[in-house]
């Protein structure tokens, strides 16, 4: 029973994509602020992903990196309650405050 458990933990909804031959090279290329962010990230961030999310983030904070990984953080915050309640239902605690889009 645990085995079938672990695998609900594996269904987000990021997209996946292939891997490059080297991804590590793609990691180090990242700036410095937006690697300490994804040291910490909850979810398995692509860094094609990351990328496209801190350029569109940046700019709209203002050029603040602080205020760019706290949005980057509260990004990440609704798609884990997308995810919980996709996967363990309404009653989830981490599904609380996610907003449905309808539509």
């Amino acid at each position: 029973m645990v085995g079938r458990t672990a695998c609900k933990n594996l269904r987000s909804t990021l997209k996946r994509r292939q891997r490059s031959t080297n991804p590590m090279a793609g990691y180090d290329r990242l700036p410095a602020e937006l690697r300490l962010w994804l040291a910490q990230a909850a979810l398995p961030w692509s860094v094609p992903s990351v990328l496209r999310l801190w350029r569109k983030t940046l700019p709209a904070c203002g050029g603040d990196t602080e205020e760019a990984r706290r949005q980057l953080s509260r990004i990440e915050s609704r798609r884990l309650g997308q995810d919980a309640r996709r996967i363990w239902g309404e009653a989830h605690p981490a599904a609380e405050g996610c907003r449905v889009r309808s539509g």
